[in-house]
């Protein structure tokens, strides 16, 4: 292919947990579909959350380091690795220069960010949380734009912020609204998802919780509940033992399907959560990781919580009888379920991949409407 008909490049980077990869697949998605080339940079733990993943995506691991694991002497190297990363990705720009770089945080997007500042490219990050990561906020006022997943984002002297709302990844956005069958006496689930931190409170509490709640409701119920591999057999056995019907796994591939089909989403306030349970549309019960940077979970949780969408229960509040009551609240009050699953929607953007996309189309100087033409 010549130069002047090759498509434009767009290089995102994110680390490895599925709030950074999850918002990244659906900018990729989209940019693939608008005519771009779409390079991922991730390290081997990002690696594990490309299954979804288009297969025209291609794939670079990165070595990256953080502060926040290893001892002294590991810690020592950091900043050598770090240089070491960027130089190594500013040879491979070197080679396909991108014409955007997107990061999405996490120490694997330092690389990437890193070089493309070296290099003077069209650069942007993404801030999932109400409040930036480390990474994040090292680059804010060293990239043209952040884009805010939630508003309003703290951000440092020198940013510019837009706010676009968190991506969803196509397999959510064609659920979208998807019809909610309110609480009754008629076979019902319950989605318990904790993200992939601190997610073992939940398999502690949440169990026992529905093992309290009446027989009548157990009769019709279906658990589907996301567990840590160390937690999911005592968990599967508790269910099982209390006649539950319940699937526990460690990672669901199915999330937004379990999700519309769910009448109460008992989840961590993670940003992808958060933006998964607000553009479907259903009533949630959410317990903000209580060690998040920043408290950034309280303050992802706000926008469901003030439009009476979501119950927001801390950590320090948490416990088997209050789980019980939150969740009968929900499932024994069918016209106040309805509601909430209405005002997830009222909070939602599901739209916000393509208001990503034109950031990174405007940063590359191609017009939206001429690109539109063209497809």
């Amino acid at each position: 292919m010549s130069e002047r008909f090759r498509p434009p490049l767009l290089v995102i980077a994110a680390g490895g947990t599925g709030g950074h990869m999850f918002p990244a697949q659906a900018l990729a998605e989209l940019m693939l579909r608008r005519g771009w080339r779409v390079k991922l940079s991730t390290d081997a733990r990002g690696a594990r959350y490309t299954g979804g993943f288009p297969h025209s995506v291609e794939i670079e691991e990165v070595s990256s380091a953080t502060f926040a694991r290893g001892g002294l002497l590991s810690k020592l190297g950091v900043p050598f690795r770090v240089a070491s990363g960027v130089l190594a990705m500013r040879r491979r720009f070197r080679r396909d220069r991108p014409d955007v770089v997107v990061g999405f945080g996490g120490y694997p997007s330092i690389p990437a960010l890193g070089a493309a500042r070296l290099m003077k490219l069209p650069r942007m990050i993404h801030e999932q949380n109400g409040v930036l990561g480390r990474v994040n906020s090292i680059f804010a006022p060293k990239v043209d734009i952040v884009a805010c997943g939630t508003w309003p984002t703290e951000l440092p002297e020198g940013a510019h912020g837009v706010h676009t709302g968190n991506p969803v990844r196509m397999a959510v956005k064609e659920r979208a609204g998807a019809g909610y069958i309110v609480p009754g006496d008629y076979p019902m689930s319950i989605l318990v998802i904790g993200g992939s931190q601190g997610a073992r409170i939940l398999s502690d509490v949440v169990p026992p919780a529905i093992a309290q709640l009446p027989m009548e409701v157990l009769a019709n119920l279906r658990v589907s509940h996301q567990a840590r591999d160390e937690d999911g057999e005592r968990v599967t056995k508790f269910y099982a033992e209390n006649g539950i019907n319940a699937d526990v796994q460690p990672f669901f591939t199915d999330i937004p399907a379990l999700m519309s089909e769910a009448q109460l989403v008992i989840s961590r306030s993670g940003a992808s959560s958060v933006a998964d349970i607000s553009v479907i549309g259903r009533p949630a019960i959410l317990i903000p990781y209580a060690v998040a940077a920043g408290d950034h979970q309280t303050v992802n949780a706000q926008a469901l919580v003030d439009a009476g969408a979501a119950i927001r229960m801390p950590e320090s509040q948490l416990s088997v009888e209050s789980m019980a009551e939150s969740i009968m609240a929900v499932l024994d009050h069918p016209e106040g379920a309805l509601q909430m699953s209405q005002a997830a929607l009222s909070v939602a953007k599901p739209d916000a991949a393509e208001e990503l996309a034109m950031l990174v189309e405007g940063l590359a100087g191609i017009e939206y409407d001429q690109q539109e033409q063209e497809q």
